[in-house]
């Protein structure tokens, strides 16, 4: 018999904890609970396959749950919220959070999302010596290494800001619309607030590659169509 995928669920609400667990449970998951952003790190180890954190928890929230999260590993993660400023989503995507939904949400949406992040490869960066490289002007991406340098410097962006980047820039002058992007990175169907989701991002890769001003360098955004790398 296959080993469970485990899945560690952190939310203070102790109704949200119960829901989700016996959702997972039925669809065949291993469940560790946590009631709170500490206790989620405490627990968090190497055999976790994906953690759903709520971003609101008393001691230590949901954000910076992510950001200790991911300094000891690439686990995919997923917020829940119920808070859907733009703002609170930058901040979530930026410690590292893959993909987040809004509460109330349905058992269905939320089974979808965790099945769409299990099924996506992560990215493991390599030691090996880069053989492809995609050069946009005074950037390198590396897609062995699987890097953003420039000048030198490697520029830190999360698996999916590095997805989106890859998948311009592999593409130059393609303008992608917003459901292209979703459905290519995230692989699963999009969905209302996707188009949301990826404006968030594309905003975090540009602020990352200091493209902030009235005149993108790199990313374009092209009204009313999607985006490109020319």
């Amino acid at each position: 018999m296959a080993e469970k995928q485990k899945i560690l669920v952190a939310d203070d609400a102790r109704d949200i904890r119960e829901v989700v667990r016996i959702m997972l449970e039925d669809a065949g998951f291993e469940v560790i609970l946590a009631v709170n952003g500490e206790e989620a790190v405490e627990k968090f180890n190497a055999d976790i396959d994906l953690v759903i954190l709520d971003i609101m928890m008393p001691e230590c929230d949901g954000i910076n749950a992510c950001s200790r999260i991911r300094e000891r590993a690439e686990v995919p993660v997923l917020f829940l919220t119920a808070k859907s400023a733009e703002s609170d989503l930058i901040e979530g995507f930026e410690a590292g959070g893959d993909d987040y939904l809004t509460k109330p949400f349905s058992c269905t949406e939320l089974l979808l999302r965790v099945k769409a992040l299990l099924k996506r490869p992560h990215i493991e960066k390599s030691d090996a010596k880069s053989k492809s490289q995609i050069v946009i002007q005074d950037i390198i991406l590396d897609t062995d290494l699987q890097q953003v340098v420039r000048d030198g410097q490697e520029i830190s962006l999360t698996e999916i800001e590095y997805r989106i980047l890859l998948l311009l820039a592999s593409n130059r002058n393609h303008i992608f619309t917003a459901k292209e992007i979703y459905e290519a990175v995230w692989e699963e169907a999009y969905m209302p607030n996707s188009t949301n989701t990826v404006m968030v991002h594309i905003r975090n890769i540009r602020k990352k590659l200091g493209d902030t001003g009235p005149s993108p360098k790199y990313v374009h955004n092209i009204w009313g169509r999607g985006y490109r790398v020319v």
